[in-house]
Parts: C-alpha cells; sequence; structure tokens
C-alpha cells in the first residue's frame, strides 16, 4: 500500500469517525461529511491516473456534482433548524416530536 492511498483511507476513516463520536452541533457533522466527500473525491480522481485507464475520468464530476448538492441540501437543513429550533445542538432535535 502507497503512502498516497494510506493517506485517503486515513482520511476517511478520521473523517466517519469525527461523525460518528462528535456529534454535538449539526454544523460539525455536515464538515465530517464534507471531509468524507472529500477525500473520496481526491481518491476517485487519482485513480485513473494510477491505471492510466481514461475510461472513468467522468466520476470525479459526478462525485464533485453530488458533493455539492449535498452541502446545499444540509445547508438548507442547517438554517431550518436553526430557524425553528433556536440552534443547530443535535440533541435538540427530537423526530418524534415533528
Amino acid at each position: 500500500m502507497s503512502l498516497l492511498h494510506l493517506s485517503f483511507y486515513s482520511a476517511f476513516t478520521l473523517s466517519s469517525l469525527g461523525l460518528a463520536f462528535h456529534r454535538t452541533h449539526l454544523i460539525s457533522a455536515l464538515l465530517c461529511l464534507e471531509s468524507m466527500m472529500l477525500s473520496m473525491y481526491l481518491a476517485l480522481s487519482m485513480w485513473p491516473i494510477e491505471n492510466q485507464a481514461s475510461s472513468s475520468t467522468l466520476l470525479p464530476v459526478l462525485m464533485l456534482a453530488f458533493s455539492a448538492c449535498e452541502a446545499g441540501t444540509g445547508l438548507a437543513l442547517l438554517v431550518a433548524s436553526t430557524r425553528t429550533h433556536g440552534s443547530d445542538h443535535l440533541h435538540n432535535f427530537n423526530l418524534l416530536q415533528c
């Protein structure tokens, strides 16, 4: 395993651990999701270069488009929850009371 692969795997693992263990604010959860998407994007954009395959160069662009849609949806949920609940603390959200 090369140092590049190890850095991608460790970035994805650390961001998923951050998402699992630091669930106090919605903005921190969104930042962890964005770092997961960034590590996946970098891994997908380096993969065709390592394999010298030109057929899979569209995958990073699709990943970037989905990441932008996810970020926009997350920020919209953050604004909506802050307006209705007054803060972005995740322990204030109770799905049973909606």
